[in-house]
């Protein structure tokens, strides 16, 4: 795909319904435990007449919940999918440029460079320290990365200074983002790479059980929210892809496509930048696949959205709040 297009807007009738089923759902159960407080408490006058109204009135957005999504299913739903044949853009040359991402990753970075570096189909690992304050920048470069420094904070940042760096060499057809704490491997690249003739982008997904390691820091609320999230994603742009995983940095991207792509992006996004990109990507017609890949253990410790789930409950919202108004309080 030489320019990323962007698609007719569609209404997301069905984002709009499942939230605001959640919403009324939410609405009720509150309505309902509030019985606790009215008789244990003794606060029948003051409660009553609050759970009545809360447990009555949670069927309006129920309803109009319902109303929206089976609108958008039964009669949008032929108009949103793309009539397009299933592409196949056979691969030139099967070399990748790897771009890793690193904040304070000093114990991690030298084994994770070193193992792309060691990938046949590795041209060369570029590794973008975010204002480091450890050695992380001097290791990658003794590991034989290309190293920059993104002075200005934020992992939206470090992400698109990544990205804007691999689009400048022009002797590999695709970039692979990912991250520089060892918790993503080089030969999960094979199954990126079987996936591109087929799209624009390719996601890796962590939501298969089998290749997940038993411990890591994504826990096991953080992971379903993940799943949650991603469906939400996947209702705002129905028709045009299976989403389960809007929090992995592990991705791979046709240059040519990820070049305009640039252009739109909002680097001020912070840690909800996966989210936004998937998001962009998708709405400026780019076609996006999801590939399995491995997830282990973070070498250190995690400064991102997985430090506790009240952090990961946050990041998430946000992501739904910047689909929501199209990322526009980053403008």
């Amino acid at each position: 795909m030489k320019n990323a297009t962007r698609q007719n807007r569609h209404t997301p009738f069905l984002l709009y319904g499942v939230l605001l089923f959640i919403l009324g759902f939410a609405s009720y159960l509150v309505g309902v435990l509030l019985v606790f407080p009215r008789y244990l408490l003794g606060l029948r006058h003051l409660l009553d007449p609050i759970s009545a109204w809360l447990v009555w009135y949670s069927g309006v957005p129920i309803m109009l919940g319902l109303a929206f999504a089976l609108f958008d299913l039964l009669f949008l739903f032929s108009g949103k999918k793309p009539n397009a044949p299933v592409r196949f853009e056979p691969v030139r040359r099967r070399r990748v440029t790897v771009a890793l991402t690193a904040y304070n990753d000093e114990d991690s970075i030298g084994p994770a460079v070193r193992d792309f570096l060691e990938h046949p189909l590795v041209e060369r690992v570029i590794v973008v320290s975010n204002n480091c304050s450890d050695r992380t920048f001097e290791r990658a470069q003794d590991a034989g990365a290309i190293t920059f420094n993104e002075m200005a904070p934020g992992y939206g940042r470090c992400v698109f200074r990544c990205l804007s760096e691999a689009v400048k060499f022009e002797d590999t057809e695709f970039v692979v983002l990912c991250e520089g704490d060892s918790t993503f491997r080089a030969y999960d690249i094979e199954k990126l790479l079987a996936y591109a003739p087929h799209a624009d982008i390719v996601n890796g997904t962590r939501t298969v059980e089998p290749l997940r390691q038993y411990v890591t820091q994504l826990s096991t609320f953080m992971y379903y929210g993940n799943i949650f999230v991603g469906k939400l994603l996947e209702a705002k742009h129905l028709g045009r892809g299976t989403i389960t995983d809007v929090g992995t940095t592990y991705k791979l991207c046709r240059r040519e496509s990820l070049i305009p792509l640039l252009d739109t992006l909002k680097p001020a996004v912070n840690l909800e930048f996966n989210a936004h990109f998937l998001d962009t990507a998708l709405g400026n017609g780019l076609v996006l696949l999801e590939c399995p890949i491995t997830f282990h253990p973070r070498v250190g410790v995690s400064k991102g959205g997985n430090i506790n789930n009240w952090r990961g409950f946050t990041v998430g919202m946000r992501m739904i709040f910047g689909m929501l108004d199209n990322w526009k309080r980053y403008a």
